[in-house]
């Protein structure tokens, strides 16, 4: 392909199908041992909570995506990341006091980002392989 034609697809990209350009640190590397989804249940789904919400996950550096879905008993996920149990400890502590009214339960799965068998790491290039190979229309 040719530079321009390089250019304008990507600039098409851009504008349609990238939100944002970013990297995937070694986590280890910066320190972090723990990676932490939180899923809990609100009492009720209410708009003004989520506003609230976003506030709160904006100022909480360790969490790295918060959203509604639904699943597994559960209509919020939290992911973090933390340097240690003890940190992770201490963020589910202010987590709980500043949101369990609001919550009916919170259920955990942690990750040991040194202790546990990584069966495929996370990068979003499989997606991209994926969507290469697909024949076109």
């Amino acid at each position: 392909m040719s530079q321009p034609t390089v250019t304008r697809l990507r600039k098409s990209l851009e504008r349609e199908a990238i939100e944002q350009y970013t990297i995937i640190p070694n986590l280890s590397y910066l320190g972090f041992d723990i990676v932490a989804f939180t899923f809990t249940r609100t009492k009720e789904l209410v708009h003004p909570l989520w506003e609230e919400g976003r506030n709160w996950a904006k100022l909480q550096p360790n969490v790295v995506f918060a959203s509604t879905g639904q699943g597994i008993e559960a209509d919020v996920v939290v992911v973090s990341v933390h340097k240690d149990y003890a940190d992770f400890v201490k963020f589910y502590q202010v987590f709980r006091r500043d949101w369990g009214k609001h919550l009916q339960d919170f259920k955990v799965f942690l990750i040991s980002i040194r202790g546990s068998a990584t069966l495929k790491h996370f990068s979003f290039n499989y997606l991209v392989d994926h969507i290469r190979k697909r024949p076109s229309k």
